[in-house]
Order: structure tokens, then C-alpha cells, then sequence
């Protein structure tokens, strides 16, 4: 076994108190030795994706927020709201580690040749408790990157990819030939883009404001609707006439978005019926939530006909049913199109004591497009 006989760091844990309070802090771990088929990876780039924030702040008011401890200990309190505890009775008491995924260097394996193998590259991880300084998992849930790959590169090369490519995967086999997108200029949503042009896929994006709809257009998005536009309605059935998308990922969730969609599908095929129909388009329409930008109710009107349904779609439920076989595929596609397809934007680089700033968290707690920050939990 190559390992240090002891290696600790700071990793950050979210708890949830029967008072009523959610508290947020750094605290010194000891890394667990790697067994026979397990490496350490020191964490070097970790992101903050809207999956992170849901545990991370869990449904506390981050208005309430308040910072306490030292600059080199800090903490911070949120009130959870008293009708929002009930959601987080399961988590009371529990101190939870956060982060979803992330990348770094093998500093230490176990025995095994196939985890001897791994020792001092650089290799992406999607395996929880990423918000540390070091983390002990098993070599195969490591991604080794391509030569010239940064930590940096490799840190979003799970979560956001193989959700654009489950999404596309997901349409082709529930038989529908082109999807709609939200939340559209995100990261995922710009992978999305290039995915579906070098694919030939047909992708509706929907956008928010009209900077967003500039930046894919530059990107080379054939279609982009903005939904603060008075034409909104009209321009989007008219994408759907020229796409023929039937099915569509949605990002905010609450508020009318999913309904919008639905009844715009709808006008859409029913412009090119052949006969009219007094119980609507016999073609199903589908609206898959995948987010909660809007932590609002889902609203709409029925006026969609019968063929339509609405869900939930979740990344690691989708990869689960997909089986480890076709999820290699993905993986190794998102490793061979790292630096163009699937390359991330970060609008900041903090530490994981910066992350505990409020002003931080004024801004990536709002998870709003263009300000995705990137943790680097040995940055002092």
C-alpha cells in the first residue's frame, strides 16, 4: 500500500438542528486509509452545482444567514422556516457531508495493481463528500483525464455532462426526435448546444433575458426563446413547428414554464393535423422537471388535450436504469470532448472558507446563469 501513515484536512458539513437552525462549518477530518482497492485523491477543484446547494443549505432562508467562528473555523447559521421542517426531519442531527463531484491527484492507493495504477494522476470523482481537502474511494469511480487536463478541467465532468447526454439519451429512447431546454445558457444548457449540433438534434433553449438568448445564438443555437419577450408564446410554437420537439427538461420547476411548454407543443401539432380532434393531438407530450430555480408551486391550464404527461427526471436514477455498461460510454465521450463539448465556465475560485462568506453565498446561493463558482479546497 503507497500512503501516508496519517493524512487529515478541512471538509465542510451542513447540519440540520431540531431547533430549527441549519449550520454550516469547516471541520478537520482524519482520511480514512485506502483499502486494497481505493485511492486518496487530493481535491483540488470541486463546483457548486444547484444539486449541491439543495443539501448544502438544505430549506433554510438564506436571508436569515449569519456568520460566527474564526477565519480559520467558520460557521454560519440560517433559520429553516417552521413550515419547511418537516422536509428536514430525516437530516436532523445528521452532520452531512457536501459535494457532489470533483477532480484531483492520486497521493495514495491501496494494493491492488488496478489501484496502484492510479498513483499520481489526475482523475475526476463523482462520489459525494467532495467538499474536502482529501477524499478515499474506490479506483473505479475515478475518471482518469486526458493528458494536459487540469483538476480544474475535470471538476464538472460528471454531474452537468452525463445529465445533457441523459437528456439526449433519454429522447431517443422514449421515441421522440427533438427536446426543449430551460434554464438554457447555464453550463448544462451550453453543453446541451453542442451536443445537439454535432448530433444533428433538434433543441429548443429558453432562455430568461435577452443577453442569454445572444450568448447561444453566438454559440450557433438555430433556436432560442426568451421568456421575458411579448412574443414568447408565438416563438416558441413556431420552434416547435420547425423542430418537432415533443419532449422537454425543465430547470425552474415552479412558476408556469412546464405548462407553457405543454400547451405550445400542442398548438404546435395541431397546426399540422390533418383532422381536428375534439380531445386534442394523439401525439404524447412530455415535460420532464429536473430543477427548482422556482421553488414555487407548478402551475398550468389544462388546455393541452390528453396526450401529455409531466414528471420528474433525476441524473442517478436515469444512470441506474441506464446500466454501468452504456454509462461507460457516456463517461468516456465526456472525457474525449472534456476541453470542447463539455468544457465548464466558472465565474470565481474560492476557498472552502470563502464558500462560508456570506457574500459567496449572497451570489452562488441564488443559482442564477453566469455565476457558477468553483471550490479549490486547498486555496488559503
Amino acid at each position: 500500500m503507497t500512503t501516508p501513515s496519517h493524512l487529515s484536512g478541512l471538509q465542510l458539513r451542513s447540519l440540520v438542528k431540531a431547533t430549527g437552525e441549519l449550520e454550516l462549518s469547516l471541520v478537520s477530518v482524519e482520511t480514512p486509509q485506502p483499502g486494497p482497492d481505493e485511492v486518496v485523491v487530493r481535491v483540488e477543484a470541486t463546483p457548486i452545482n444547484p444539486s449541491d446547494i439543495g443539501l448544502l443549505f438544505g430549506a433554510a432562508d438564506l436571508s436569515s444567514a449569519k456568520a460566527s467562528g474564526t477565519e480559520s473555523s467558520p460557521m454560519v447559521t440560517m433559520r429553516i422556516p417552521e413550515r419547511a421542517m418537516n422536509s428536514m426531519v430525516a437530516r436532523v442531527g445528521q452532520s452531512m457531508a457536501v459535494g457532489n463531484e470533483g477532480a484531483g491527484v492520486v497521493v495514495a492507493t491501496g494494493h491492488s495493481p488496478a489501484a496502484k495504477a492510479f498513483m499520481g494522476k489526475t482523475v475526476a470523482i463523482l462520489g459525494g463528500a467532495m467538499y474536502a481537502q482529501y477524499r478515499t474511494i474506490k479506483f473505479d469511480q475515478c475518471l482518469e483525464l486526458p493528458e494536459g487536463a487540469t483538476s480544474a478541467d475535470g471538476a464538472s465532468c460528471f454531474v452537468n455532462p452525463l445529465t445533457a447526454l441523459g437528456m439526449v439519451e433519454t429522447m431517443r429512447r422514449e421515441g421522440h426526435k427533438a427536446l426543449v431546454h430551460t434554464a438554457a445558457a447555464s453550463n448544462l444548457g451550453q453543453m446541451l448546444n453542442k451536443i445537439c449540433i454535432k448530433d444533428q438534434i433538434g433543441l429548443v433553449n429558453i432562455v430568461r433575458k435577452p443577453e442569454q438568448a445572444a450568448l447561444l445564438k453566438g454559440l450557433g443555437a438555430p433556436y432560442v426563446c426568451d421568456a421575458s419577450s411579448p412574443t414568447f408564446m408565438s416563438d416558441l410554437t413556431q420552434a416547435l413547428v420547425n423542430t418537432g420537439a415533443t419532449i422537454a427538461f425543465d430547470a425552474t420547476g415552479g412558476g408556469k414554464l412546464a405548462g407553457q411548454i405543454l400547451t405550445c407543443m400542442e398548438a404546435a401539432l395541431n397546426s399540422t393535423a390533418a383532422e381536428y380532434s375534439r380531445y386534442g393531438s394523439t401525439t404524447l407530450k412530455q415535460v420532464y422537471i429536473y430543477g427548482g430555480l422556482d421553488t414555487g408551486p407548478t402551475e398550468f391550464v389544462r388546455n393541452f388535450g390528453f396526450a401529455w404527461s409531466m414528471g420528474g427526471w433525476l441524473l442517478f436514477p436515469f444512470l441506474q436504469r441506464l446500466g454501468e455498461p452504456a454509462v461507460q460510454v457516456l463517461k468516456q465521450r465526456v472525457a474525449a470532448e472534456l476541453k470542447t463539448t463539455f468544457s465548464s465556465n466558472y465565474s470565481k475560485e474560492i476557498s472552502l472558507a470563502e464558500a462560508l462568506e456570506l457574500d459567496a453565498i449572497a451570489v452562488y446561493g441564488q443559482r442564477s446563469t453566469g455565476t457558477k463558482y468553483l471550490i479549490n479546497p486547498h486555496k488559503t
